[in-house]
């Protein structure tokens, strides 16, 4: 589940806790909004966490320049 999915967990949990006055017979609602509100939040930390870890800025590896000094020419030909 990502971000979204979490997020819609949350607002769908404080509709039913907060917005709703249904009564269901054997159904507590404003329970149920409670657990689906704590299930979102696990799931945003849980995310968060994940997505800093992938985040990890590497620095780029530096190549070691050689240089080459010739005496002469650069073909070969020369003394």
């Amino acid at each position: 589940m990502g971000l979204g999915g979490c997020i819609i967990l949350i607002a769908v949990g404080a509709i039913l806790t907060f917005a709703t006055d249904w009564h269901m017979q054997g159904v507590n609602l404003d329970l149920v909004g409670v657990i689906l509100m704590i299930v979102g939040l696990i799931g945003v930390t849980t995310f968060s966490s994940i997505a800093r870890r992938r985040r990890v800025v590497v620095p780029p590896t530096t190549s070691t320049v050689v240089e080459e000094r010739r005496d002469g020419y650069s073909d070969g030909y020369g003394v």
